[in-house]
């Protein structure tokens, strides 16, 4: 059987009908499907991308020391994470890939189980896939009992519901994973979007009683930096579980490119860009959830992240549709596990304008 044969179709092809209903609009398409940034790379960050354009060798799989401590210091200032040294850090080539391939790099396999939410960002599924690891969804862990799962995945705020776990959640769950030796992989990669609630790193002591010990925390500066293009994230906890995945990630030639460790020292080391990211989404976020309340949507959790989590108590697939006559295309929830079958994820990562569109097409 092969690696491929195992694995779903890939999601966004099923929307070709309704991206074409939703081209076919007077006024052009409004996607609002994909999370993917629309507003400029800070120039901060493409100015240091230039200045080590000139990178004729090989860079390290562990990141420049530079680097090192750009990572480690971002974690410490923004996450209070107070026992994460500068070796405990690991850039990747966008989280994306890590996701993906992180039950590999951690030696799991068919005996190994996997837990992720039961509405959850679907490439922590293929990752387990692709590892051919056992697959468990759960979002109250006390209810799997007497599992010992080799691989937790926790996710605040969500992709795609927005929901930013309480502290005292974030750290029972930490702390259940870890009396049966689970890793705990914490995606915080939309960490700095919180609206109604502040999102809390794993790393925090309140969290991990002042331990990194089985934890791993995902951060990505895909959307807090505008870099998707670049393919730049980073991951850090424990120090022997990173020690493994660099030592893995050398032989497999997973190195991030010199020129976009710079633009992430760059980056890394100026919160006033994210400041200005953030008042963008807010304001977005500020016209998009009337505008499709007034079409009688309800907005469930979207605490934090870039998407309003939406639904009229029907299949994801007719919201879709009704939308798609709109000229507005979003993502429906069945990419999101079976338990999302009635919402819809809206990303606020479209431009000024194009929102306005999609807000004039909702009130009309």
């Amino acid at each position: 059987m092969s690696l491929a044969s195992t694995l779903p179709d890939f999601p966004w092809d099923t929307l070709a009908g309704a991206k074409a209903t939703a081209n076919a609009h007077p006024g052009g398409i409004v996607d609002l499907s994909v999370g993917t940034p629309v507003d400029p790379t800070p120039g901060i960050g493409r100015t240091a991308l230039l200045s080590a354009a000139d990178s004729p060798g090989y860079p390290l799989t562990s990141g420049t020391a530079a680097l090192r401590d750009a990572m480690a210091g971002y974690l410490l200032r923004r996450w209070g994470a107070e026992q994460v040294a500068p070796a405990d850090t690991l850039p990747v080539i966008g989280t994306k890939e890590l996701v993906a391939w992180l039950p590999t790099l951690l030696g799991l396999g068919p005996s190994d189980v996997v837990v992720i939410p039961t509405m959850a960002y679907p490439t922590y599924a293929v990752g387990a896939s692709i590892a051919r690891c056992q697959m468990v969804e759960a979002d109250d862990l006390s209810s799997l009992g007497d599992l010992r799962p080799a691989l937790v995945w926790l996710n605040s705020p969500s992709n795609p519901t927005g929901e930013i776990l309480p502290a005292e959640v974030l750290a029972e769950r930490v702390r259940w994973a870890r009396e049966r030796g689970a890793v705990v992989a914490s995606d915080e990669c939309y960490g700095e979007f919180g609206w109604d609630a502040e999102p809390v790193s794993v790393l925090h002591p309140s969290i991990n009683a002042g331990s990194n010990e089985n934890l791993l925390a995902v951060h990505s500066l895909s959307k807090r930096s505008n870099l998707a293009g670049y393919r730049a994230g980073f991951i850090a906890g424990d120090s022997a579980l990173v020690a493994d995945l660099l030592a893995v990630r050398k032989h497999a030639g997973m190195i991030v490119p010199r020129p976009v460790q710079e633009a992430m020292i760059a980056l890394l080391g100026d919160q006033q860009h994210v400041e200005q990211q953030r008042s963008r989404y807010l304001h977005r976020r500020s016209r998009l959830r009337p505008a499709l309340e007034a079409r009688g949507f309800s907005i469930e959790h979207s605490e934090g992240s870039l998407y309003l989590w939406a639904t009229r108590g029907e299949d994801c697939r007719s919201s879709v549709a009704f939308l798609a006559e709109l000229g507005i295309l979003v993502a429906p929830g069945d990419f999101y596990g079976s338990a999302a079958h009635q919402f819809i994820r809206v990303a606020l990562t479209a431009t000024d304008e194009r929102v306005d569109a999609a807000v004039e097409r909702l009130l009309a």
